[in-house]
């Protein structure tokens, strides 16, 4: 598939706008020298086997790479390390234990700070339990929980053992929580009573229980429920099979001894399908995944763990809450910040609260977040004191170069690097991103791939499209954060990202360079528009629209059309405070205005302005959502969603009622 994007105004005023770092940062940047891609290139596996000794090995790994078959790919296969020891107590061991490891900030005010000594405490206690309760290496333990502390401990006492987590988001429903239990197997289920969101409690628990149920006169994998008080909410607990954390963990011992296990040990699942279908279970193994978390940590976001402040505000049920929340920070001996509820509660001023109060220096957040708070305006974030940060990261979705600029102005205060980064959750780690100390940003692109990794532009033969053609985008090499296989299911696996090219893993996305080599995102394949012929991405009529001034946020997607195949559709939030366009006169003025960014080809032929788009929590666009409600189809499954009600509104709205 060539996707023919032609260079057009809006990324040509993009590129006019560089912003190279200021000499004091540049100064002081973990990555000061710009050969490092030429000795990345020169020698990779030496590159990532030095990335890799930063970890503690218990037995040093000799062989770096191993490739059986193009999609078979094994890293430091021969060594042996313990992830939790990595994360946790080699930084006790190094004197480092009174260093904070997390400032938990919950939804209704509460707060705890943990040392790395006390997080040390509790991942030996849950360690214990879990084993006492029959988890051992290669079992696999389900985690659907809120964001508190017990979670991060949870997934370090699992990885403590050798044993496999799965991690599902808390916003599941029953069945999609129902059918990820039983593709993985869990023996295991730790849940929590509740969580707190948006002022209200998610009853974690009663989700469980009717998951569990539904399996009901068939077999579960499931031998036990542990259970988190956090909400104080009534749950009901069917003996034997539940215990309450709370009560067990402090009837084991605060020690144990970590066991080596295999670099290509298993790890985690992370399921990333939709609502409909089997889900696809991503298995990422132990080395390789941490090596190149840990590394991305401190190149990309020039982490300085004795002074810095990090806080991802991701949530764990994802695969950047996996990286940069847990795996990647703890295995610098990072502090940061872990927020449990939504940003707009009590009000759009609550992160901000935040980075002041904690003095947070690094904020890694969704293009969709940065959005949102364009939409509520610059004064909420102006009433508080952001001078503490000093770098700030996007991740989830290409930053539209409006969204981009708002960020580095108002929430940077024109001094703080944008790492704009591009990954999946099948890479496991970041692939493309600033180096913050050496690149010179151009607003809305990834800029490049990172030392170690190779990206390349193809057409559907697999050949090298010249810039600025667009194509898909293909890593060329392998790399050490890779995904090993989909979970029981590796023909699925091959057919999916390894059969297009062969020796190449198809990302699913669209993707060009510019002349000077910058990565521009042009958004998944399957929301490429196919107009009279015209292939069109969806983020560059997005991104049209964001840059006008009275555009908060947008969404684009295909919808049938009799004249040209496809045609374009916009969904459009306006931002409160502007003045100048109407509800009613935005279609008229927006319409034109995209034609006149890109094309007359472009121009959406339906554009509706709505009160919000429908998001999960994590900040993504469900544009499936969108094209079904704009063919009247039925909506399906919606539990994903951070508020559900909004696509029915959006459908009321379609539909003239």
């Amino acid at each position: 598939m060539n996707l023919n994007i032609e260079s057009h105004p809006l990324h040509d005023a993009a590129a006019e706008l560089s912003y190279p770092p200021s000499e004091e940062f540049a100064r002081q940047a973990n990555v000061q020298d710009p050969g490092i891609y030429r000795a990345a290139a020169a020698d990779p596996l030496e590159y990532w086997a030095e990335e890799a000794r930063q970890l503690h090995w218990h037995k040093p790994f000799t062989e770096v790479f191993y490739r059986d078959k193009p999609h078979q790919n094994e890293w430091f296969r021969d060594g042996e390390l313990n992830i939790a020891f990595n994360c946790v107590d080699r930084h006790v061991l190094a004197g480092l234990g009174d260093r904070t490891a997390l400032l938990f900030e919950g939804e209704p005010g509460d707060t705890r700070s943990i040392s790395y000594r006390e997080l040390h405490v509790e991942v030996q206690r849950a360690a214990n339990m879990l084993a006492a309760l029959g988890v051992r290496q290669g079992d696999r333990v389900a985690i659907y929980m809120p964001m508190i502390p017990e979670t991060v401990v949870a997934m370090l006492a699992v990885a403590r053992l050798g044993a496999i987590h799965s991690v599902v988001f808390g916003g599941f429903s029953a069945e999609s929580l129902r059918a990820r239990i039983n593709d993985a197997g869990a023996k295991l289920v730790i849940t929590a009573d509740g969580g707190n969101r948006k002022g209200r409690i998610t009853k974690l628990k009663d989700t469980v229980d009717a998951a569990l149920r539904l399996d009901a006169g068939e077999p579960s994998p499931v031998e036990h429920v542990l259970v988190v008080k956090r909400c104080g909410n009534e749950v009901t607990m069917q003996e034997p099979r539940d215990l309450w954390w709370d009560e067990e963990i402090m009837t084991y011992d605060a020690e144990h001894r970590p066991q080596a296990f295999a670099a290509e040990n298993p790890l985690f699942i992370l399921y990333t399908s939709g609502t409909t279908g089997k889900p696809k279970g991503i298995l990422h193994t132990s080395g390789g995944y941490l090596t190149q978390a840990a590394s991305t940590m401190r190149g990309v976001f020039d982490l300085k763990p004795e002074t810095d402040i990090y806080w991802c505000t991701a949530d764990v049920g994802w695969i950047t809450g996996h990286s940069y929340v847990v795996y990647g920070p703890l295995a610098n001996g990072a502090t940061q910040v872990i927020y449990e509820g939504s940003p707009d509660t009590p009000d759009w001023s609550r992160w901000w609260q935040i980075v002041e109060k904690y003095g947070v220096t690094i904020l890694y957040t969704a293009p969709t977040a940065i959005r949102a708070a364009m939409r509520i305006g610059r004064q909420v974030a102006q009433q508080h004191d952001l001078s503490s940060l000093r770098l700030l990261g996007s991740v989830g979705e290409p930053i539209n170069p409006e969204a981009w600029r708002w960020y580095y102005e108002v929430i940077g205060g024109h001094r703080c690097p944008i790492v704009d980064t591009w990954w999946q959750t099948e890479t496991g780690a970041i692939m493309a991103a600033p180096l913050p100390g050496i690149t010179t940003l151009r607003p809305g692109s990834a800029q490049r791939a990172l030392p170690g990794i190779y990206l390349e532009v193809l057409d559907d033969a697999g050949e090298s499209m010249d810039p600025p053609t667009g194509g898909l985008l293909a890593a060329v090499t392998p790399w050490p954060s890779m995904a090993r296989t989909i979970w029981g299911d590796d023909q699925r696996f091959v057919e999916t990202y390894w059969e297009r090219f062969g020796d190449a893993y198809f990302t699913g996305d669209g993707a060009r360079f510019d002349e000077e080599g910058n990565l521009w995102l042009l958004g998944r394949v399957d929301d490429v528009l196919n107009v009279s012929g015209h292939r069109l991405s969806t983020a560059e009529i997005e991104s049209a629209l964001v840059e006008h001034h009275a555009v908060a946020e947008a969404a684009v997607i295909g919808v049938p059309d009799e004249a040209t195949g496809e045609a374009v559709a916009a969904f459009v939030i306006l931002k409160t405070q502007q003045q100048l366009v109407t509800p009613e006169d935005a279609p008229r003025q927006l319409t034109q205005f995209v034609a006149e960014q890109i094309g007359a080809i472009a121009r959406p032929k339906q554009l509706l302005i709505v009160p919000e788009l429908p998001k999960t929590r994590s900040g993504k666009i469900m544009r499936r959502l969108l094209r079904d409600a704009a063919a009247g189809k039925s909506i399906g499954d919606t539990t994903t969603l951070a508020d559900t009600t909004v696509i029915q509104v959006i459908t009321d709205q379609i539909s003239g009622r």
